[in-house]
């Protein structure tokens, strides 16, 4: 007989869009390991009883820390401990936890995933910019600008997404938004298309900045914007003019 691991999203950043069912959770846990962006005012939701393990990383951190938090949610599974890992934003993307749901399942841990709103999504909706919309933009694709450094090759086709997608939401990407950039321009890309970086999106201290793929770049330099940021490419950028409400 083993506990339960529970690979919980906290969600964008803003304290109050975590799920019911992810507070509902973090009360009853014995042990929460939980990451970086995780917002401070979750973290004081997690009850005095429970033990609390930062198991964040940072941008350059050393990646083998997975396997300390693979381990940790395993001891205390089998130590029969009710276990949240809670990450922020949703889980499944770009949050490793597919990769941590196959390692329980590798040791014969139980689990349960519980979504939470992406950064991705919950950033764009704060600067009130439609990811979609009916007369600009029918497809939206999410990627990342930091692939794991273990790949030989980079698998993100930047060229190709110029012409085969309406917009582009891009996370973890601002040390390489220059050299992105430049690719979609390669792809075909007009240098006129619109983006916009949002800087700790949907939190008090957002931030956004706007522009174009051919001068972004350089207005993240002369704004001195910095992580955690996402980056949208596409029309409905425009929008945030008409339908801004932060």
């Amino acid at each position: 007989m083993t506990g339960k691991v529970y690979l919980v999203g906290a969600g964008p950043g803003d304290h109050k869009l975590i799920t019911l069912r992810g507070v509902e959770l973090i009360q009853k846990s014995d042990v929460v390991l939980y990451d970086r962006l995780v917002s401070k005012k979750i973290i004081s939701m997690i009850p005095k009883k429970t033990k609390k393990i930062y198991v964040g990383r940072a941008v350059g951190d050393d990646t083998t820390h997975q396997n300390t938090t693979n381990d940790l949610m395993v001891k205390y599974a089998k130590s029969k401990k009710m276990v949240v890992r809670l990450k922020g934003g949703d889980p499944i993307i770009f949050g490793r936890g597919g990769e941590e749901a196959e390692f329980l399942k590798e040791h014969k841990v139980k689990y349960e995933i519980v979504p939470g709103i992406t950064s991705g999504i919950g950033s764009a909706t704060y600067a009130g910019i439609p990811l979609t919309h009916r007369k600009y933009a029918s497809s939206v694709v999410f990627v990342t600008g930091h692939e794991d450094p273990e790949k030989k090759n980079e698998s993100v086709k930047w060229k190709r997404l110029a012409k085969s997608v309406d917009t582009i939401v891009i996370m973890m990407g601002l040390s390489r938004i220059d050299e992105i950039c430049k690719q979609l321009i390669a792809g075909g890309m007009d240098k006129k298309t619109p983006v916009a970086v949002i800087q700790n999106g949907t939190t008090s201290k957002q931030k956004m900045i706007q522009g174009t793929i051919s001068n972004i770049a350089k207005l993240v330099k002369k704004n001195k914007i910095t992580p955690p940021t996402n980056i949208i490419i596409g029309t409905v950028v425009d929008l945030s003019k008409t339908i801004g409400w932060k």
